[in-house]
């Protein structure tokens, strides 16, 4: 399997994963001929794949060609992809794999209240979050940089992206790796895989059973920072059916100035880090990206925001760790949720 080190995800190239870990249970077993795994590396970490197929068929190269086009299309730290070459204006046109995650990510805008806005781009870099990886707060940039940001200042027209200033700049690292685990799962199903688990930087689309012929079973971390990926679990659950899955949280991913802590997730609506008592949130929904845009918008807008969107918005599902007063965790596990929980 090709490598390919893109880094689409923000601070990916710190070799930091989203908070969710997969635990793939089917891995722990021993594999049965008709299941197949494939991982590696690629957009800067990792991804692991196993689906089930009779005729034993080998799609490696597939899921490669894959990678490859998301690359090609929406990594800003790949220089010559659409979407720098399209934040540089050198071109105004987009093509349909960019088109559809903007399209994803407008109707995320609106029903998120504008938490989930990919032109947050230049306050992302500004903040050191980006490819540039300097780490600093200068407040008056930020607030220079705000009028900047705001998915009403673009417009799709065809394929063309139109924006009202040229200094504006789209980021999709937020919904991109979930796209692309949307991606491979329509692949497999194209070829009539009907049991698979697809997990791309802790971004997972899934369906079917696993080679136990049981759900597949994720693991969600504990908010300790400093911890490893799956040192101190809070809980498991089985997960099946068609859906996708995403973790966001900020314990892991900040940059520190002169000692204080910021964290990654950027409030479009100030700028600035947003700052809330909920640590994480970890994200079921009918798609990969649709939950992984929605992860980021609940760590925006905060523990009861969340919690009324979930409870208002039938296929999402949500699972949620925050502090209360005195620091101690707590959890918040939507109704649809509970039954899955594993002991």
């Amino acid at each position: 399997m090709t490598t390919h080190h893109i880094h689409i995800a923000t601070l990916k190239r710190f070799g930091q994963l989203l908070l969710l870990l997969l635990l793939i249970i089917s891995c722990q077993a021993r594999q049965t001929a008709t299941y197949t795994k494939v991982n590696g590396f690629t957009q800067g970490t990792t991804f692991n794949i196993i689906y089930s197929d009779s005729a034993g068929r080998d799609f490696s190269k597939a899921f490669d060609s894959i990678f490859q086009a998301v690359d090609r299309s929406m990594s800003v730290y790949n220089d010559s992809s659409i979407i720098s070459r399209l934040n540089r204006n050198e071109i105004d046109t987009v093509d349909a794999l960019l088109a559809e995650v903007i399209a994803i990510s407008d109707s995320i805008y609106h029903e998120t209240d504008g938490a989930f806005d990919i032109t947050v781009g230049p306050v992302v870099r500004a903040l050191g979050f980006g490819p540039e990886q300097h780490a600093g707060i200068d407040s008056a940039q930020i607030r220079a940089l705000q009028r900047l940001i705001g998915m009403g200042k673009i417009n799709m027209a065809g394929n063309r992206l139109q924006k009202d200033d040229p200094k504006i700049q789209i980021d999709v690292n937020a919904v991109a790796q979930g796209y692309t685990s949307d991606l491979v799962a329509r692949f497999l199903s194209s070829k009539e895989i009907s049991n698979f688990m697809v997990e791309v930087g802790g971004e997972i689309m899934a369906m079917g059973i696993s080679s136990r012929g049981t759900p597949w079973i994720v693991g969600i971390d504990k908010p300790v920072e400093n911890a490893l990926p799956g040192e101190n679990l809070q809980a498991k659950f089985y997960f099946s059916g068609s859906r996708g899955m995403s973790t966001s949280g900020n314990y892991r991913k900040f940059i520190e100035v002169n000692g204080i802590k910021y964290a990654h997730t950027i409030n479009p609506k100030t700028g600035f880090p947003a700052m809330s008592n909920l640590l994480s949130a970890t994200v079921i929904a009918p798609t990969a990206a649709r939950a992984d845009a929605l992860a980021t918008a609940f760590m925006v807008n905060g523990l009861e925001w969340s919690r009324n969107f979930v409870n208002s918005h039938t296929g999402v599902e949500a699972y949620l760790i925050y502090s209360d007063s005195t620091g101690k965790f707590n959890e918040w596990v939507s109704e649809g949720l509970k039954s899955s929980i594993a002991q």
